[in-house]
């Protein structure tokens, strides 16, 4: 099958003929047919992630249709999901307590795990995800990641009402979907000078859009920070009123510099968001078709990988990029 791998760090992925692969006990064999490019890939790929195993294949935004059932309930052709999260042990104290994505054992597609930037993936049955059939893959594959981590980093703001998005690219522009079915007002910060983000924000209903380096109009009761800036958390803290919480959305962070006690003062909070459940999956994606979330996506082969990657580093995407691989029917 083809796929594009990386080698190493900061170097480009490249072209590859590997053997298509043999599912394993409890996994299925999915033909692939769309992956979303995700900004985790460019930590990979910038070796910001602990322990990579190269050579590695990356993308865990994946839709395709199942080959291979193997013992599992699912049928020959039914689409799924698959998503980051793609093992746990289910015995230790963070599973048996509904925070699998605490595991220490678990392990990651594209990352620890084969990911998405090929033809073929074999997966655990219990981490794939039933998607609707009638959407286009590639229109689903955002909700993999994008969403997913967007409703768990919602979830961290408990009921919190005016809520501010801090870089708003492919998660924000699902979770503003989220937001305005629920009819709570959001406040989009983008980098300054981005007028195609603010503009887009506008168009999804946001109350409110400026430069990340400017205060919105009012206090917020939550804010989250999708960007890998640590500069941001402090400047977050600042817009946030006592009580409040600051939830960090991204698995790779720059340092966060000091910053004033004070800002922290009146019991907000801090916290981060690590991976996902199963349990996440299942509500966002029901809610995810009754809102219906919307995703704007630009679409590449797969050979156009690190032209995808650079679109996204250097912010010249307008939705989430997604390399479309389709191929042969998955009965083939």
């Amino acid at each position: 099958m083809r796929a594009m791998v990386l080698s190493g760090a900061t170097r480009p992925l490249v072209a590859a003929q590997l053997e298509r692969p043999k599912p394993g006990p409890g996994q299925i064999l999915i033909r692939i047919e769309a992956c979303a490019v995700c900004r985790t890939d460019l930590h990979l790929l910038d070796g910001e992630l602990a322990d990579i195993p190269y050579p590695v294949t990356p993308g865990h935004q994946i839709v395709g249709r199942i080959v291979d059932p193997c013992r599992s309930e699912l049928e020959i052709g039914a689409r799924v999901g698959v998503p980051w999260l793609g093992y746990t042990c289910g015995s230790c104290a963070d599973c048996k307590s509904g925070r699998e994505n605490l595991c220490d054992a678990a392990r990651f597609t594209g990352y620890t795990l084969p990911g998405g930037y090929a033809e073929y993936i074999a997966a655990d049955a219990r981490y794939c995800f039933l998607l609707d059939d009638k959407s286009p893959p590639a229109s689903l594959a955002p909700l993999l990641c994008a969403g997913l981590i967007g409703y768990r980093s919602l979830r961290m703001c408990g009921a919190a009402r005016h809520i501010g998005l801090y870089g708003f690219g492919a998660a924000a522009h699902i979770l503003a979907q989220v937001l305005r079915f629920q009819g709570r007002p959001f406040y989009a910060f983008t980098r300054p000078g981005d007028e195609a983000a603010q503009a887009s924000a506008l168009a999804l209903g946001a109350a409110w859009c400026g430069s990340s380096d400017t205060m919105p109009p009012q206090h917020l009761d939550a804010a989250i920070i999708f960007a890998p800036v640590g500069a941001l958390v402090p400047t977050a803290l600042a817009a946030v009123r006592k009580g409040g919480v600051v939830v960090c959305g991204g698995i790779h962070m720059s340092p966060i510099p000091e910053f004033p006690y004070a800002l922290l003062w009146g019991e907000r909070q801090i916290v981060s968001v690590a991976n996902l459940t199963r349990r996440d999956g299942t509500e966002f994606l029901e809610l995810a078709s009754r809102i219906p979330i919307r995703t704007p996506t630009e679409s590449f082969e797969l050979g156009e990988a690190n032209i995808a990657l650079d679109r996204l580093r250097r912010g010249a995407l307008t939705g989430s990029a997604v390399l479309e691989i389709g191929g042969p029917s998955a009965r083939d």
